[in-house]
Parts: C-alpha cells; structure tokens; sequence
C-alpha cells in the first residue's frame, strides 16, 4: 500500500467523507496545521500497514485531537468496525483525544463499558483502557454519525503503542500455533490442507480422533467445528484454540472423547481477510457467511471446500455428521449464546435444545436464556441455515456466538470483561460438554494414566484416505436416544 501525504486537511474540511479512504496509513507523520520545520517529538506517526491493521486516514482536529477513519473492508464499503495501528514518536505526558469517526453500525457494546485495547512494547501485554476515558455518541461534525472517543495518556517516549477493537488474533499467529502442534507428533492430531484462498493463503483443516477410529471402513461420529469466517471476530479463534488445546491435551475427558468422536476443525475460513484487516468480508468483498447455497470454487474457494467435503460426509452412509458449529462474535450482546434452526418437527426443535442447555451448566459465561432458535430470511445463506436444511434429523447446527466484551454471571449485574484466556476457557467447556451430550461421564474414571504416543513416521495421513473414517467403537446412547441425556452431568472439576 502507498504511503499516504503527510499533508492534512484543516479542522472541518470534509474531504473526509469514507470514499476518500482507499488503503491503511502507512508511516504517516502528523504535522500541526501551518507547521514548516523539522518533524520533532510529539508529531505523532501513525501506521496500520501490517498484518490485520486497519486505519485508513487521520486528520488533525486541534492540538491534541485527531479523528481516525477506520479503512472499510476491501472492495465493500458497508463494514468499517475493526480498527487496529500504531502509534509512535510521542512525547512522554503527551495527552490525546482520539475519536474514530465512520463506524457503520450504530448499535455497540460502547455504551455498555467496552472500551479499546492497547499495548505497548515495554508492555506487550493487552489490555483494555479505563470505560471513563471512552465515550460513544452521535456526533453533529460527521453527519450524525456516532463517534466512539477516547483519552490517553503516552507515558514512554521510545514506546511504541498499538490500539485495537479487540484482541488480535492474525493468520501467522494461527500458523504458528498449528506449526507447534504439529511438532508434538501427536497420533491423534492430524492437519491438512483442504484448499487455498483466493490469495494462496491455506485453508486448514484439523482432525482430532483416536489413531484406531482412523481404520478404512468403520463408522465415525463426526463433529465439525468452524470459525472465522467473519475475520474481524477475533474471539472466535481464542474460543476454537480453546477446543483445539483441550481435545489434543492428556486430560481424561479428552482422551475419552477422541476414543468416541471424530472432531474435524477449520478454525479460519476467512484467511485473506484476517491478513488484510478486514471486518466482515473475505478479499472480494464478500460476506462468506451468506453465500453457503452456491459458493464458487473461484470466489469463495475456502467456503467451496468446506461445503464440498461436508456433502462428501453426508453422502457417506458410514460417517453419521451430528454437529456442525460455526463459532463467531457478537458486537451488541454480552456473554456467549447461540442461535439454532426451527423445525416444524417439535421433537428435533426440543433435542436441538439440550446441547446449549449442558453447556450453559458447563460455562458460567454462556447464556442459554440468550440463545435462540430462528430462520430469519436473511440468514437464509449462512451456514447454521443451509446445513440444517441439507442434514438429516440426527444432526444439529448451530452458530456460536460470544461478545466481543464481556459476560455476566447469573444472579449478578457487574459485566466480567473477556480475555484471551477467557475467551479459550469458554471453548475448552464446549469440547468438555460433549461428554455430558453423549453420556460418556462414566467412562472417564475408567482411563488408565495417560501415556502419549508418538505418530509413526509411515503412517498415512487421513487425506489420503477417500475419507476420514472412523469410530470403532460403540457409545451408550444411539441417535434415538440422544434427548435423554440432559440431565448428566461431568463429575469432575469445573474449568
């Protein structure tokens, strides 16, 4: 991306309308207005040209006040939400007002006490700012928009400091991450490359099952879990990391149910956007999560390749597909929650419940009374919708969703903020709660002391199979019988 001008346009010039904003400012210098000499400590430089950075323009408003422009999504300019830059040759005590002007929805948790993050490099750690240094309204000076502003103080000089909507979670952290799981040579642990995105970054897919449900021609239980697809909801690879770390960890409820389950994970669906910076839209500007009907192999191609080899599965009377969970975030509501499908069959409606219903009683952040059931017109493409429409009656979709904030524990009002570390809790509980799901509680008592095996260097690896199979073995309840299993419960020590 070109470096922008270090020229700024007066206080009021509206020659900052959204169409202005074509890449994320790139080193850019900010002088006072009328200002000819040297650059000098305290003309603040910003940058947004790295990995999932998004600022697309800064203007000057007075001495110590600026106003950001989030850079709209590539090739769409309806979604402008994420922010993430740096912030650098500042003088120490410098006060600033930031205020990010051009967000596109009005509604957001803003007005509830989320507030910013911020790091610096002394402190690499992120943290949210103070609520009472935020502030959300509708601003007069642009157009009525609502504004979200906030104070800060620098406080180091050769500090650099990085501001985002949330923590970010980038495409090379995730590589890094499965690099690392890999290297454990784990038996149970399989990746592969399912497809690639329009800009040749890889679509991942993970396979987390017992080496002995792996033989050709046994039946397996699938659970297939997504995440995202919208590349501006960062929480959703903390909440699948949560999964991952547990389902491939030596605890005896995990051994148990990769000896049950098969689980297949595509943890980001959305590669090209999480690179670029994107809030809601793949590189082409489109939603994927409204185009699961027809996706195109040249469009949408790591969409295609999900979709493909979830028919793949369907069609295979040896692989019975029981969920499908597509893990996003929500930018208006606390807590996690999830959204179902309505059916006209009033006893898969009231089996669809019990899953949500177990991990409400797993997860003290997960909602159940926020949980809803729908078909919305206009959710007609996403991927809860079109794979609840294609499966059959034994299998159950849903879209997991958790706040970009905070939650609220039952019987309180005080919002608990989510971190990193919170955010994975509430993954591993959504793997610990299939346990309860199929009844499996009393098997965990019965694993012996873990002893982890090493995957042989000539094993075949499950892509070369024609498909993942697997589950030997039998469980206690069938696909009849599942509803009866609300009411059990994991005996063993909460996360």
């Amino acid at each position: 991306m070109a470096e922008r001008s270090q020229t700024v346009p007066e206080a009021g010039n509206d020659i900052g309308n959204d169409d202005a904003i074509g890449g994320n400012v790139n080193k850019y210098m900010v002088f006072p207005n009328g200002y000819c000499g040297q650059p000098k400590k305290g003309h603040l430089v910003f940058d947004a040209c790295f990995e999932s950075g998004n600022l697309g323009r800064v203007d000057q408003v007075s001495e110590f006040e600026y106003d950001l422009f989030i850079r709209p999504d590539t090739c769409n300019p309806r979604f402008r939400v994420w922010f993430n830059f740096t912030v650098e040759n500042v003088k120490e005590s410098q006060r600033v007002i930031f205020n990010i002007v051009n967000f596109s929805k009005t509604k957001s948790l803003y007005r509830d006490g989320m507030a910013p993050m911020v790091k610096s490099t002394s402190r690499p750690k992120w943290q949210r700012l103070p609520p009472k240094n935020v502030y959300y309204y509708r601003c007069p000076d642009h157009r009525k928009n609502y504004v979200m502003s906030f104070a800060f103080c620098f406080d180091r000089e050769e500090d650099t400091y990085q501001f985002a909507y949330c923590y970010p979670y980038t495409y090379t952290r995730f590589q890094h991450y499965l690099d690392s799981l890999q290297k454990r040579n784990m038996d149970y642990f399989f990746r592969e490359q399912l497809g690639q995105s329009v800009q040749q970054r890889q679509l991942e897919l993970l396979t987390i099952t017992s080496p002995d449900n792996l033989r050709e021609g046994a039946e397996q239980k699938v659970v297939f879990i997504t995440g995202r697809v919208h590349p501006g909801e960062t929480p959703s690879s903390f909440v699948c990391q949560g999964i991952i770390d547990f389902l491939v960890s030596q605890h005896p409820i995990a051994r148990v149910l990769r000896e049950h389950l098969v689980f297949k994970i595509a943890p980001m669906l959305n590669p090209d956007g999480v690179y670029l910076g994107n809030y809601r839209c793949s590189l082409m500007g489109f939603d994927l999560n409204r185009h699961w009907l027809d996706p195109s192999p040249w469009v949408h191609p790591t969409l295609h390749g999900v979709k493909q080899l979830i028919i793949q599965m369907y069609n295979d009377p040896k692989t019975s597909l029981e969920f499908y969970i597509d893990i996003h975030a929500h930018s208006t509501m606390m807590n996690g929650f999830m959204y179902g499908n309505i059916f006209e069959d009033e006893e898969r409606f009231q089996r669809q419940s019990i899953f949500p219903k177990l991990l409400c009683q797993n997860a003290e952040d997960f909602s159940y009374s926020s949980t809803s059931f729908n078909r919305d017109a206009v959710k007609a493409g996403t991927g809860r919708r079109f794979l609840g429409g294609l499966l059959d009656h034994t299998s159950y979709c849903y879209t997991l969703e958790v706040s970009f904030y905070s939650y609220i524990i039952g019987g309180t009002t005080a919002a608990v903020p989510y971190t990193e570390e919170a955010y994975m809790k509430l993954g591993r509980n959504v793997a610990r709660t299939f346990l309860d799901y199929y009844r499996l509680n009393s098997l965990v008592e019965k694993v012996a002391v873990p002893m982890p095996r090493l995957r042989r260097k000539e094993k075949t690896p499950p892509s070369k199979h024609p498909l993942l199979r697997g589950l030997a073995s039998s469980y206690p309840n069938s696909k009849g019988d599942k509803k009866s299993s609300v009411n059990h419960r994991d005996p063993s020590t909460p996360f």
